[in-house]
């Protein structure tokens, strides 16, 4: 098994957000790797895994950085490949990282997702990948039309709670 997606976090203490998108992944059974890898701290391996990413089979990929958030903008800069970023809050309530991966210079363009929005960047990811796919699509399809049912049924619920003056 190929990995299509390839989830990059800065460091380990990004996990609790990036995981989000790795069991969005297994939920729909689209083989991804996970690695810890630092625009900074490692910077030569990030070359290596940048510009290696198209051979390797991976369509997409999400990076999570905080604070000064370069990751996803130097991964970018080296491949051919999508990426979606990942605001890491860090500091300053991830503002930080958010101006960081969303001022890209023209030619690099970053994908950017709210704050801690690993979901979402994996569902912006299959998205991507669905444009090629259809069964792929229709998964997503079926998903989105199972979020509407979550709301459906908990406003369902919602009216079966009781308060002196609620009026529905």
């Amino acid at each position: 098994m190929k990995p299509q997606v390839s989830i990059i976090m800065g460091s380990t203490s990004d996990l609790g957000v990036m995981e989000k998108a790795a069991k969005f992944f297994e939920d729909f059974e689209i083989p991804f790797e996970m690695n810890a890898l630092s625009a900074h701290r490692t910077p030569e391996e990030v070359e290596v895994f940048a510009k290696s990413a198209k051979e390797n089979g991976i369509k997409v990929i999400i990076a999570g950085a905080g604070m000064a958030a370069h990751l996803p903008g130097v991964i970018a800069a080296m491949t051919p490949i999508p990426v979606i970023g990942v605001p890491i809050n860090a500091t300053l309530s991830g503002v930080d990282s958010i101006l960081a991966i969303l001022q890209m210079p023209p030619g690099i363009p970053v994908a950017t997702v709210a704050v801690n929005g690993a979901l979402n960047a994996a569902i912006l990811a299959v998205q991507m990948m669905a444009t090629g796919d259809e069964a792929l699509m229709q998964k997503l399809i079926d998903y989105k039309k199972s979020l509407k049912q979550k709301i459906v049924k908990a406003n369902d619920e919602l009216s079966k709670v009781k308060y002196n003056f609620k009026t529905n």
